[in-house]
């Protein structure tokens, strides 16, 4: 038969301590960890399309304003978007889908119909309908969505830069 030990007031207090310790570094521990970690263990979409419109809407030749929302997450915060788009079309089946941001500061472009130009009001920097830098410090054209076109519906894709 096992003897037990007597523990002094002593003992039992450190075991005590060590004990709740634990306990309380645990149940703070495991949801820090998880919540330090968690976004980078999340898989996310290669491939996210999003319905911009319908192409009924386009005028051929000139480039035509698409608003969108966008859901953006940096890290834990995740905030909707309003994105503007200008889709371009000379013959109905071949689109470019454009930013309105002006790729020196990030300014919003605005199209001017009369001139054929994308204007940047910040340091009046021009491009043409093709987002192609015309005037000004821009450094490179402006940006660019992937898109299609899928049972009378556009969609766009990622943003990419368009080399000059």
């Amino acid at each position: 038969m096992a003897v037990m030990e007597k523990i002094n007031r002593r003992e039992f207090l450190r075991i005590a301590t060590w004990m709740i310790g634990g306990a309380i570094s645990l149940i703070m521990g495991i949801p820090a960890i998880a919540y330090i970690i968690g976004n980078s263990l999340t898989k996310e979409e290669t491939q996210n399309w999003r319905a911009l419109g319908s192409p009924q809407k386009l005028d051929l030749g000139t480039p035509t304003l698409f608003k969108i929302n966008i859901d953006h997450t940096a890290g834990w915060i995740s905030e909707e978007q309003e994105h503007s788009i200008y889709v371009l079309t000379d013959n109905g089946r071949d689109f470019i889908a454009m930013a309105n941001i002006c790729t020196h500061l990030g300014c919003r472009v605005r199209w001017v119909a009369e001139k054929e130009q994308f204007y940047c009001p910040c340091h009046v920097g021009i491009f043409d309908k093709q987002g192609n830098v015309v005037a000004g410090p821009p450094p490179r054209p402006l940006d660019r969505y992937e898109i299609k076109l899928e049972e009378d519906q556009l969609f766009i894709g990622q943003l990419y830069q368009v080399k000059s």
